[in-house]
């Protein structure tokens, strides 16, 4: 009489094959996220080398020639304060699904995310999961609650950078007779669908309508995703109009664009020249709509639309240049902490998954 391995034999080599499928189409996935990771960082480094050699370096040194490194200590700790008021923001939201994580905690979380989106920006949820993931791990924060706060966070911040855009935009329109045809598409393109995303979420949230059922209904064979469908009941749990605690995120939110005014405002004071707070707002606009551009570090991007708006507004396409370097260096700085912190924690999870293991075994 055969053996229950042999009767089972059919269905563990099908099985077997399921797995094999299942990790043949997982690499395929990952191996096409980094090739497109590649092929942007190729492509922001090609225009930011592009953007240096038609300003000039003779032109951005001239800039830079009155920065002194107080003045840049002073960049920093607006970049600090900002991050401070976003942890602040991301702390509230937590709190609105009954979570509590000590704040300096919850900072070291935000900026090992915030190195994730900064330098892989590809990696789409890439930050978000990792914050849920330390969350979990280090708090005991339910996965659904981690990853809902995460996302929040992020829709928040897109609600405020899209309104700044807008104005932006609107104001710099009221300078310019002409769009060229590059930056015009990026205004008139990219910006319109994401206000459309934005705006789709905040309806649907504003209805209770599920957005994941939807998808699954329509896209997948299954009907519904539990734990999907969980996560979204925690977003739009916080993202309730009637409640104080989606009015204060907004509210930090705010804040944060505030500081981000303030940094841009001192910056070119520090450079020598005079803004006002409406060239600012148009200024900031520029910054957002390169993080639109999902290249590492908004490389070259951010150089070639502030070059474009500085010389615009007549503060010199050479000074342009060198804000966008400083910014970059300033949040550069806090990205390399964040990467730091990630591999510190990341090390510390796997050594005591590992010891756990060890001790089962």
């Amino acid at each position: 009489m055969p053996s229950d391995d042999a009767l089972n034999y059919p269905s563990l080599l099908m099985r077997e094959g399921f797995i094999i499928k299942v990790n043949q189409s997982i690499i395929k996935r990952n191996m096409k996220k980094f090739l497109f990771f590649l092929t942007s960082l190729l492509v922001g480094t090609g225009l930011f080398f592009w953007v240096l050699k038609e300003v000039g370096w003779q032109e951005i040194k001239n800039a830079f020639f009155i920065f002194t490194l107080w003045q840049g200590m002073i960049i920093l700790i607006l970049t600090v304060a900002k991050t401070i008021t976003a942890t602040w923001k991301w702390k509230v939201i937590l709190r609105t699904e009954g979570v509590n994580v000590p704040f300096f905690s919850l900072l070291e979380s935000y900026l090992a995310g915030f190195s994730i989106m900064y330098f892989f920006p590809t990696a789409f949820f890439g930050g978000e999961i990792f914050q849920s993931y330390i969350l979990k791990k280090k708090y005991s924060v339910p996965w659904s609650k981690g990853i809902a706060s995460s996302i929040s966070d992020q829709i928040l911040d897109w609600t405020t950078n899209l309104i700044v855009i807008f104005l932006g935009m609107t104001l710099f329109l009221f300078k310019m007779s002409l769009f060229p045809k590059k930056i015009a598409i990026i205004c008139f393109i990219i910006f319109p669908l994401s206000l459309l995303g934005i705006s789709y979420f905040y309806f649907k949230a504003f209805k209770k309508e599920s957005i994941i059922g939807f998808l699954f209904k329509r896209f997948s064979r299954n009907i519904q995703n539990v734990e999907a469908l969980e996560i979204e009941k925690e977003i739009f749990s916080f993202f309730n109009f009637k409640k104080g605690s989606f009015w204060k995120g907004i509210f930090i939110g705010f804040i944060e664009e505030i500081f981000f005014l303030l940094r841009i405002w001192v910056l070119i004071n520090f450079f020598g020249r005079d803004i006002n707070l409406l060239s600012a707002v148009s200024i900031l606009g520029f910054s957002y709509l390169a993080m639109m551009i999902p290249i590492p570090a908004v490389l070259g991007v951010h150089e070639g639309l502030q070059t474009f708006a500085f010389n615009a507004l007549k503060l010199g396409a050479g000074l342009g240049t060198a804000f966008a370097l400083v910014i970059r260096g300033a949040d550069t700085i806090l990205a390399l902490i964040g990467a730091f912190i990630s591999f510190r924690v990341g090390s510390e999870l796997l050594r005591k998954t590992l010891l756990k293991n060890e001790q089962k075994f």
